[in-house]
């Protein structure tokens, strides 16, 4: 089916969102108990699909799907399913003849009969691995003594037959029970939980249906086309566009799947569930009823999602919930409460401030230095396009905490983008122009080559003064226009490691909006590369990323990940520089910067034990496999609860702050999903407030050079030639 283009000129006409993000996790599913069928809603979808990616002049870079492009699919696809290779086989495998082929039928004619009998296969395999690891926790094989090990890393293995696989599932029974044996479990207990993991995994296959395997087949085609295409069915393009408006409508409840019951996990501040003060993390949803007289519906057992769509709705509306309180047994009676419905911000996931305080410098006062802890470039764009003029935004909540950071006489702000995966290119344009005058922030290039130029048309500026912005390799696309931006303005330091290197953007695709019939939504949404982006300077951040004035080491590799680390990335390019201001020219300042920076870092010992720790990070990975041997094992054990304390000890000593997690760091040996939910909620709270060495140093490196150029004005004359005053870095 080729698309005509008016219709694809209606589909990008309408109302999109650009985005400048990474990737988004694609949905992986296996299957149901029923038969895969493929359906004409499925055939359609993937003929609009085609029909954007290979058959028009609207992706940026979209590629003919011909016999070499169909290997990929298939090889994607298999991937998607077994990515570690530990239930297919190689007979699996090759019992599809001229594989690339089936792969190109069914994206472009909707035959994925083939890619659902290989789906068939691979749960037929889940059902036999599950049962294979379950018989052998009554087996005689959980001796330590020898010398034998575990290999996990199985990304460059190939395809292996039933033997070997029999092999390696041993091995992993036998380092899963080692783990659970040094945390001190008993052989009754270890046996339990691990028959209960090894069951599991057919239930979580169980729990998929249709168009889970749809999702996960046709972006095996869109993962070819490039790395961050992706195509989300109606209810996974509902949670995208969640996640990125901040809002939702429902009780504000995070749920999560346990034992076959849908449980709490945490309540959002200020919805109505943790406003009744009548629920709490680990109870669990057992039945739901719409209105105040509605049936009830028992749920146990349900899809998470299913369950979700029972317990949201539209504000004002009420819910039924049946609920087992967390201290009570399955065969308890329920509560029944009632809650109204009520729009949720997800506050959490917003531009958090706050403020650390540097000690002074060789006579030079204390200094105060504002962090803005940015998680994503996050908009409502529904309420945007509403033109109420109340929308989330995150350059709003940023702007409102710079007001107060200037109301409070800070000498220094840090934007901390560590993280920070994008969002709305909007929003990257938008924050920029809190920090500079007016001028280009990006470039786009489209896909017919046409460059246009974002810019910030606001000649007022909200930050003045000294800034930095804090990046890690996981700072990805908006982020990287922030910061790009800033460097190339000379408006501030860039500090941490080369980011991620993604210089491409997004435009979300509502499919509906292809077919005359929109009586409900049904084709889902696509997420489509439509341009390329390129910093004020010209230079594009693909692949390369944004190189940082103020390197720390890194904790990840560039060869381990990022966008280089992609097979179908797009190359580095550059385009002409789009005429901008420069700030600053801070090359003057970074070798002292550097050498202050080395001299502190030796000494802070949080900083140490940051460097100490990524380096035996590093170490096991290149390892890539465990040993079995239990005295060994104890003694690295013994260690790492040895350097946990003398840390934490080291810690009180120095008047430092305290690590919140340091008492309950050991490893239990069980899995997220096994562990009591309340106390995981917890954990996952104290995360947040432990130490950051490298925040901190951030802000000491921002300090130093503001006491610098406060301190020698020929100095300041050079490095801020624009500047008219003390503390002013944007003019």
């Amino acid at each position: 089916m080729k698309l005509r283009p008016t219709l694809l000129a209606l589909a990008l006409a309408a109302p999109i969102s650009l985005l400048a993000m990474a990737d988004s996790p694609r949905t992986q599913a296996p299957a149901t108990m029923q038969a895969l069928v493929p359906t004409q809603q499925q055939a359609d979808t993937s003929a609009i699909v085609h029909g954007l990616l290979s058959d028009s002049r609207y992706a940026y870079r979209p590629r003919v799907l011909d016999a070499s492009l169909g290997a990929e699919v298939w090889k994607r696809y298999l991937e998607a399913l077994d990515p570690s290779k530990v239930y297919l086989t190689q007979q699996d495998i090759a019992s599809v003849p001229d594989a690339p082929a089936k792969a190109v039928a069914a994206v472009k004619e909707g035959d994925y009969a083939p890619m659902y009998s290989v789906f068939d296969i691979y749960r037929k395999r889940v059902v036999e691995r599950s049962n294979y690891v379950r018989g052998l926790l009554k087996q005689d094989i959980f001796d330590f003594t020898g010398n034998d090990r575990y290999d996990y890393d199985r990304e460059d293995v190939a395809w292996s037959d039933a033997a070997a696989l029999d092999v390696q599932w041993k091995q992993s029974v036998r380092s899963d029970w080692l783990r659970l044996k040094l945390a001190g479990k008993q052989p009754d207990e270890i046996r339990k939980t691990l028959d209960k993991r090894y069951a599991n995994m057919v239930t979580m296959i169980d729990d998929l249906n249709a168009e889970d395997i749809f999702q996960t087949a046709l972006n095996a085609y869109t993962g070819s086309i490039d790395p961050h295409t992706d195509y989300f069915n109606p209810r996974a393009a509902e949670r995208f566009n969640q996640s990125m408006s901040l809002s939702l409508e429902g009780i504000g409840a995070q749920l999560q799947k346990r034992d076959d019951i849908v449980t709490i996990m945490e309540l959002i501040p200020g919805g109505p569930a943790a406003r009744s003060n009548l629920l709490k993390p680990g109870d669990r949803i057992v039945g739901v009823g719409q209105g105040e007289k509605g049936a009830m519906e028992d749920v146990i057992g349900w899809r998470i999602d299913d369950v979700v769509a029972k317990i949201k709705g539209a504000k004002g509306t009420v819910v039924q919930l049946d609920i087992l309180p967390a201290e009570m047994g399955i065969d308890a009676k329920p509560n029944r409460i009632q809650l109204t419905r009520d729009k949720v911000v997800l506050a959490d996931s917003k531009a958090k401030g706050e403020v650390i305080q540097l000690p002074g410098v060789d006579g030079a006062p204390a200094r105060r230095i504002g962090v803005i802890k940015v998680p994503a470039f996050y908009q409502d764009f529904d309420a945007r396009r509403s033109r109420n003029g109340d929308y989330v935004s995150v350059s709003r909540d940023v702007a409102e905490i710079l007001a107060k950071f200037n109301a409070d006489k800070l000498d220094g702000v840090v934007v901390d983008l560590r993280n920070n995966g994008g969002g709305s290119l909007d929003e990257a344009v938008n924050m920029t122009g809190l920090f500079i005058d007016k001028g280009p922030v990006v470039q786009e290039r489209q896909a017919g080559g046409r460059i246009t130029v974002r810019s910030d048309r606001d000649d007022s500026v909200q930050w003045e003064g000294p800034l930095a912005v804090l990046i890690n390799r996981a700072s990805a696309s908006a982020s990287e226009i922030f910061a790009g931006a800033i460097q190339d303005y000379g408006r501030g330091l860039i500090i941490g490691e080369t980011s991620f290197g993604k210089g491409t953007v997004q435009a979300m695709v509502d499919l509906d909006r292809v077919v005359p019939d929109r009586s409900q939504d049904q084709y889902g949404d696509v997420k489509l590369t439509v341009a390329e982006f390129f910093r004020p300077s010209g230079s594009s951040t693909q692949n390369k990323g944004v190189s940082p004035d103020i390197a720390f080491p890194a904790t990840l590799d560039a060869d381990e990940y990022g966008e280089s680390t992609y097979d179908n990335a797009l190359p580095w390019s550059k385009i002409d520089e789009a005429p901008h201001a420069t700030y600053g020219q801070f090359a003057g300042l970074l070798p002292e910067l550097k050498r202050l920076h080395d001299i502190r870092s030796a000494d802070d010992v949080e900083y140490q034990w940051r460097v100490e720790d990524a380096a035996e990070f590093r170490a096991q990975r290149e390892k890539k496999w465990i040993s079995l041997n239990e005295a060994e094992r104890r003694v690295e054990r013994d260690k790492e609860d040895a350097k946990r304390k003398f840390r934490q000890a080291e810690r009180k000593r120095l008047g430092l702050d305290l690590d919140p997690l340091a008492d309950d760091g050991a490893d239990d040996g069980l899995q997220y999903n096994e562990r009591d939910v309340a106390r995981e909620a917890e954990r996952e709270k104290l995360a947040d407030k432990a130490p950051d060495p490298l925040l901190r140093e951030a802000a000491a490196i921002l300090g130093d050079a503001a006491r610098m150029l406060d301190g020698d004005r020929a100095l300041a004359a050079q490095v801020l030639p624009k500047s008219t005053q003390a503390g002013n870095w944007a003019k």
